[in-house]
């Protein structure tokens, strides 16, 4: 059957539509690096684009019920900046915080109704504290900006910035460690070299002393000058701290603190199962003491933490916390195989015993999913946009309960992948914006800037049928219906390579339907469930245009790789 490039109801009419439906609206750390690549955004720009394959011409379907609303609580989606790779301000080819604050107007420009940026809701920058690498997780000095970045001045403007637009921003704080030029260790290095066991400093790190054994699986490094051994277990210029120490709590206490105090919203808490290498139990007690503790500054306080490891381990930390959840995650998570025409059943009902699991746990723990992030290999790279597959992963996620991550370029298919490369810095490549943004690719990269295979942003925002528009869309589409992110979650079973969720929310309902597959389907909803559905309130996808949904109370006729809202 014949394909057709179409979209249905572009972003720029979006707003028409929606506002004529208002009266239904219910209320790993890497190391240090090599050389570095200095490909910029005007060459990458230029690459030939590769020609489509046959299973899904872009087309977006969009029939809107309700108006966009700009989120109040925490169930936001937010977008990960690695802050020297998303935009130059002053032309030295590292991204800045003024680069972030030049680029609000695409990220949200405060009117979820206007159609005109990407609508995130909340932004997650990675560690802007002054540190010697590009990755800023050896941090030298937590109070200070790493001047690369900026100021403390242009953070606090970002911070006002994004609170305007109703968006929240969260700083991503390495406290498991500490770089080896950290003022903090270099006293704890003196106070050894001096034997000065009174001196406070002498306990901040984790140590042994020779002639005694090295703890069981850790890894240390000598203390030069003496006969102690400091532990280092992500790299040699990364000693961690001894969180048995009042001292260290304290410290770590108050850089939250002030952060908290400036109008930061949360965290984003690094290697939080290391505060005790191989001891969750120890680990999970000073997140819950630590993130307490925080809360009586701000009871709103939005955290989640980097646990990477299965859901017995993360279980663990989700009575204190929120977690990123790994499992559904990757190039083998179960979101990426559902869209892969896998059986969206085996998602779904993964969801549903998860929230049920977590929530017995705290009463407001949320599901926060993501595709990929810094430390992984881009999505793009094994979820093409060409063929849906970016498409409908992108529905699974977003069209989520919960918080969804993006990672910066996501949404406009940037590749990047470690391979053989002794780093991650080709896992952090440069955003094309192709407008003369001035962003370089990180120190290390060795990345083959042809791979990197995405149309600039100036091309996609121009584009009704780009992979940028159809993830505005889709988020226009998720702040529409607020049952998704907060309601009830409850599977039902489909055939496979489909699936569906009810979610129910302040007394109303709707059902959530993923069509994976390259073939329509046909869903008899009465049979799924005992719910009464009268109309299709949204649909999105790249499946056949010739294909029409069609919904009359009973039958369900669902277009491939679509998803469909029932109110």
């Amino acid at each position: 059957m014949k394909k057709c490039i179409a979209i249905i109801l572009a972003a720029v009419l979006l707003l028409s539509a929606l506002c004529a439906c208002a009266s239904d609206t219910v209320p790993t750390q890497s190391a240090q690096t090599g050389t570095e690549e200095t490909a910029t955004n005007d060459e990458t720009a230029a690459l030939p684009t590769p020609t489509p394959e046959p299973a899904g011409e872009l087309t977006v379907k969009y029939a809107g019920d309700g108006t966009p609303v700009r989120t109040t609580d925490n169930y936001r989606v937010f977008y990960e900046i690695f802050v020297g790779s998303f935009s130059d301000s002053n032309g030295d080819g590292i991204g800045d915080l003024r680069g972030i604050i030049n680029r609000m107007d695409y990220l949200n420009d405060g009117d979820p109704t206007s159609g005109k940026s990407l609508g995130i809701e909340g932004i997650w920058l990675t560690p802007i504290f002054s540190s010697p690498s590009y990755h800023k997780y050896d941090v030298t000095n937590y109070y200070s900006v790493d001047s690369s970045f900026g100021t403390t001045e242009d953070l606090k403007e970002l911070v006002d910035l994004c609170h305007t637009r109703g968006v929240k921003v969260i700083l991503d704080l390495p406290i498991n460690h500490t770089g080896s030029l950290n003022k903090w260790y270099g006293e704890f290095v003196r106070a050894h070299r001096e034997g000065d066991v009174d001196n406070p400093a002498y306990e901040r790190y984790s140590y042994y002393s020779a002639p005694d054994k090295a703890p069981a699986g850790r890894t240390f490094s000598q203390i030069t000058g003496t006969s102690d051994y400091v532990e280092c277990n992500f790299a040699g210029n990364m000693p961690e701290l001894n969180f048995d120490s009042e001292e260290v709590y304290t410290l770590v206490y108050d850089v939250a603190k002030y952060y908290l105090d400036m109008g930061v919203d949360g965290f984003r808490f690094d290697a939080a199962k290391y505060v005790y290498f191989g001891d969750n139990a120890k680990s999970a007690a000073f997140w819950e003491r630590y993130i307490s503790d925080l809360k009586k500054i701000n009871e709103d306080l939005y955290t989640v933490a980097e646990v990477w490891d299965g859901d017995g381990i993360t279980d663990r930390y989700f009575p204190y916390l929120n977690c990123f959840n790994f499992t559904t995650a990757g190039t083998s998570g179960l979101i990426a195989e559902s869209a892969k025409e896998g059986n969206v059943n085996v998602f779904t009902k993964y969801v549903q015993s998860y929230i049920t699991k977590i929530t017995s746990l705290r009463e407001d723990a949320m599901y926060v999913p993501f595709i990929a992030n810094h430390d992984t290999d881009r999505a793009a790279g094994y979820l093409p946009g060409l063929n849906g597959r970016a498409q409908m992963a992108a529905n699974l996620y977003i069209l989520c309960p919960g918080s969804p991550f993006i990672y910066y370029g996501e949404e406009i298919g940037l590749r990047g992948s470690r391979g053989g490369a002794p780093t991650d810095a080709d896992r952090r490549l440069a955003m094309i914006w192709g407008d003369g943004d001035t962003i370089k690719d990180p120190e290390g990269s060795i990345y083959n800037k042809a791979n990197k295979n995405a149309d600039p942003v100036a091309e996609q925002i121009a584009d009704e049928t780009s992979l940028y528009t159809y993830y505005k869309t889709l988020i226009a589409i998720r702040q529409a219906h607020p049952e998704i992110a907060r309601g009830k979650y409850t599977a039902l079973s489909l055939p496979k390579k489909t699936g569906a969720f009810l979610s129910t929310y302040n007394g109303s309902t709707v059902c959530v339907i993923h069509n994976t597959s390259t073939d329509a389907v046909t869903i008899d909803m009465k049979s799924v469930t005992d719910v009464a559905f009268t109309k299709i309130s949204a649909e999105i996808g790249i499946g056949d245009f010739e294909t029409v949904t069609s919904f009359d109370g009973t039958t369900l006729v669902i277009p491939p790789q679509t998803s469909v809202i029932l109110r």
